[in-house]
């Protein structure tokens, strides 16, 4: 098995063409980005694509933006969806990642929702990975768990930092849960939260190493479940982003770091990290059979 990076265009300043440039050249092998709206800037990206040879995560959210609209409907959400899968596929993406639903609804449409989800996409033979995040269905451990165990055959993606800000709580605590949600996960945002937080002011910082060192054992364990369920490559973006996850100083509200440098940190980490890990895999496999 082998560790694919994508480099996020949230919070990139320049254009997609200096973003896939910087992809190249840190050596990630994609871009996830939301897929452009006009047809000109569509070509442009495709193009930025295929100079640098770089794989495409299409990132969608149904309704709204990153927060939901509060008072659309599941068919709302749905035909957004329908929408924006037809209007990415001449980007050909190696696969969707969704930001769906709303965390106000009840578990019984939760789960109808990402059973009519998985067959929509199925219907455009794409494959929709669903992201655990604030304000949408999958928001916090319990209800994600539930949905899964109702729909085994959902894929997600895992991106704890919201978790641990919605817990107010690092997540070994909820261990069961994040091994039971690792056998659906597909693909890993490496964003470090903490207690108060989605994203602590650096990842490289020794005040939030216990916040890293357990970001990295949910992560080991979606890619012990991953290797167990034959994955050839584990996709993962490193995305610290900026509107408030990047801490700023009060009266100037000059950022701390820089979101970049933060994401190559993160990457390179993660990096000698999969290898560490995967160098060890089959002791840790026989440890546990004991």
């Amino acid at each position: 098995m082998q560790l694919a990076l994508f480099k996020t265009l949230w919070g990139h300043p320049g254009s997609v063409s200096d973003g896939a440039l910087l992809a190249a050249e840190a050596g990630f092998q994609g871009i996830e980005a939301p897929a452009p709206q006009d047809d000109e800037e569509l070509a442009v990206f495709r193009q930025a694509l295929a100079t640098h040879r770089l794989d495409f995560i299409c990132e969608i959210c149904t309704t709204g933006s990153y927060v939901p609209e509060r008072h659309a409907t599941p068919e709302q959400h749905l035909a957004d969806l329908d929408n924006k899968i037809r209007h990415a596929l001449p980007l050909a993406p190696r696969f969707f990642n969704v930001m769906g639903g709303c965390d106000a609804w009840p578990v019984d449409i939760h789960v109808d929702f990402f059973r009519r989800a998985k067959a929509l996409a199925d219907s455009h033979g794409v494959l929709c990975s669903f992201e655990t995040h604030r304000g949408r269905s999958f928001f916090n451990p319990w209800i994600t768990r539930d949905v899964l165990r109702a729909l085994p055959e959902l894929s997600i993606t895992c991106d704890f930092s919201h978790w641990v800000v919605v817990c107010e709580r690092l997540m070994d605590s909820e261990w069961d849960v994040i091994t039971e949600v690792a056998e659906q996960a597909h693909h890993i945002h490496s964003r470090v939260g903490y207690d108060q937080g989605p994203q602590v002011p650096h990842p490289a910082a020794p005040e939030y190493a216990a916040a890293l060192a357990s970001h990295e054992r949910c992560w080991e364990a979606i890619w012990s479940s991953q290797k167990r369920r034959s994955y050839q490559t584990s996709t993962m973006t490193p995305e610290f982003g900026p509107d408030g996850y990047l801490h700023c100083l009060p009266f100037t509200n000059a950022p701390v770091a820089n979101l970049w440098q933060i994401n190559q940190w993160i990457a390179e980490r993660q990096r000698h990290h999969f290898h560490d890990w995967l160098e060890s895999f089959p002791a840790l496999r026989q440890a546990n059979a004991l």
